[in-house]
């Protein structure tokens, strides 16, 4: 990262923006964090602290924290230095090593002050091929502590479909970083990764958390003055014609609209007045179905069996739900409900398979799962895993051959010359549209489906049953016989 910029936010030239709101507010916690470091003057202790097999440079603990804004801000209440702390998190002044959440707590944690150059009082605005670039280095690094989580790997997703045209270029730019962050120091680096980490979690915060950037107050600013505004944190320029991430789109300086700008705005108006809006009556009713649908499978609803591994410490129910290869009748139940909960279910995928293995129509599902499996694939494994799908199910003479419109398999063609993740995108809608439409239906209809609904005997249990049944009857039978012949004896006799 850039550190040898010395744009602090505390020390820069005042001007004539610097009475804006956002401005203040900054230069109020910057003077906060600025006498929490501050140790001659009494501040709170920056140390290393020991782990298992590993040291901890530079951090601090959150009760520290707590303990000094009670002492020296005559805060009473300890509720209320927690929330003071907390909004200093939020705008990223000081951060926790151990997750994303930006939040401060009275006890242990361990937090680490963020780097005057990632202050928000210097203006950032990062650019969405910056976030690109930041995750892809991420996935390079040390994957034990660097690992993506959940939404940064779909984030990631997302924005190669978008900078897909680009890709090549940011991915030499991350390779690039990652090269010169392994000449620096251990600690250094450690230190450096999670202040960067930090600064994305302010920018691109975990789904759920408080997005602090995003406010009007800061769009009035940037109006005022949109030069101060730094669009790239690596420097790297954005072309302005690839499409904007849906992570994330960056607010462009107000301009005075133009005649054909107004023209535009009418006619989307327009469109939007035409829309088929759906009365709030049918949409509560529709809500309301689908609440009572899935009551019986929420476990804050309606009770689990063995027992709710939500509210105790019973894992029970899990196992079952995991190892079980026997699904229990209300499991078999969520599979009506659509095709995308029978194939989220293990067991349900696997019996929907042998019912198209039953109808020869087993590569359409093949097909969806490996498209599934590629998305997941390391990004150097991609384009050799699209080349054996393609060869396994499109290609001419193709083994296991699959129906599509020509439209997909053009677009899908034209995909592979430049093979990602989501080349077959349009072949895997397709080919799931169809499997609903037409084998699904067929599916719940099936003896193999309706056996597991209605918990029927297998057909080995019922074999035993008869085979039970036939001893019966031979065993009765031998026995009227015997007596048939004792009664014949002594008779004769």
């Amino acid at each position: 990262m850039a550190e040898g910029s010395k744009d602090q936010g505390g020390t820069g030239t005042p001007d004539s923006e610097e009475d804006s709101p956002n401005m203040i507010v900054y230069r109020k916690i910057e003077d906060i964090v600025m006498r929490i470091q501050d140790e001659k003057a009494g501040g709170v202790a920056i140390r290393t602290v020991k782990s298992f097999l590993s040291k901890i440079p530079s951090v601090v603990s959150g009760a520290d924290i707590v303990q000094w804004l009670m002492k020296n801000l005559t805060i009473e209440d300890p509720a209320e230095a927690i929330h003071l702390g907390s909004l200093i998190a939020a705008h990223g002044y000081i951060f926790p090593i151990s997750d994303h959440v930006l939040t401060l707590k009275d006890d242990g944690t361990l937090y680490r002050f963020q780097s005057p150059y990632f202050w928000p009082s210097n203006c950032w605005e990062p650019e969405n091929t910056d976030y690109a670039i930041y995750l892809c280095k991420r996935t390079m690094q040390n994957k034990a502590r660097l690992e993506l989580a959940d939404y940064e790997a779909e984030n990631l997703a997302r924005l190669q479909r978008a900078f897909a045209r680009k890709w090549e270029f940011i991915f030499m730019q991350a390779e690039a970083q990652v090269k010169i962050d392994r000449k620096k120091d251990k600690a250094e680096r450690k230190i450096l990764d999670s202040q960067e980490r930090a600064f994305w979690d302010v920018h691109r915060p975990v789904p759920g958390c408080v997005n602090t950037t995003e406010m009007d107050i800061r769009k009035c600013r940037r109006e005022k003055n949109p030069h101060r505004v730094k669009k790239s944190v690596y420097g790297v320029p954005d072309d302005g014609q690839s499409q904007p991430s849906p992570v994330h789109i960056s607010s462009q300086p107000a301009r005075k609209p133009t005649k054909e700008d107004v023209k535009k705005e009418i006619t989307f108006l327009n469109i939007q007045l035409d829309r088929h809006c759906m009365k709030v009556s049918k949409v509560a009713d529709s809500l309301m179905s689908y609440t009572e649908q899935f009551m019986e499978y929420d476990p804050f609803v309606s009770a689990m069996e063995p027992s709710n591994p939500w509210i105790s410490d019973d894992i029970s129910f899990w196992d079952l739900e995991t190892s079980s290869r026997d699904p229990s009748q209300q499991r078999v139940k969520k599979w009506g409900f659509s095709l995308e909960e029978a194939l989220k279910d293990p067991v349900g995928r696997d019996q929907f398979l042998k019912f198209l293995e039953s109808e020869f129509s087993s590569e359409n599902l093949r097909f969806w799962l490996a498209v599934q499996d590629l998305k997941r694939r390391p990004f150097r494994e991609v384009p050799s895993r699209a080349q054996e799908i393609w060869q396994e199910f499109l290609a001419e003479g193709a083994p296991s051959s699959i129906n599509l419109d020509s439209h997909s398999y053009e677009r899908t063609s034209q995909n592979l010359k430049d093979p990602g993740r989501y080349s077959y995108e349009d072949a895997q809608e397709h080919i799931f549209k169809l499997m609903k439409s037409d084998s699904y239906a067929r599916f719940l209809r099936s003896n193999i489906y309706q056996d597991l609904l209605l918990a029927r005997k297998k057909p080995a249990d019922t074999e035993q049953g008869r085979r039970t049944s036939l001893e019966k009857f031979t065993r009765s039978v031998g026995k009227s016989l015997t007596g048939k012949r004792l009664t014949g004896l002594m008779q004769s006799s």
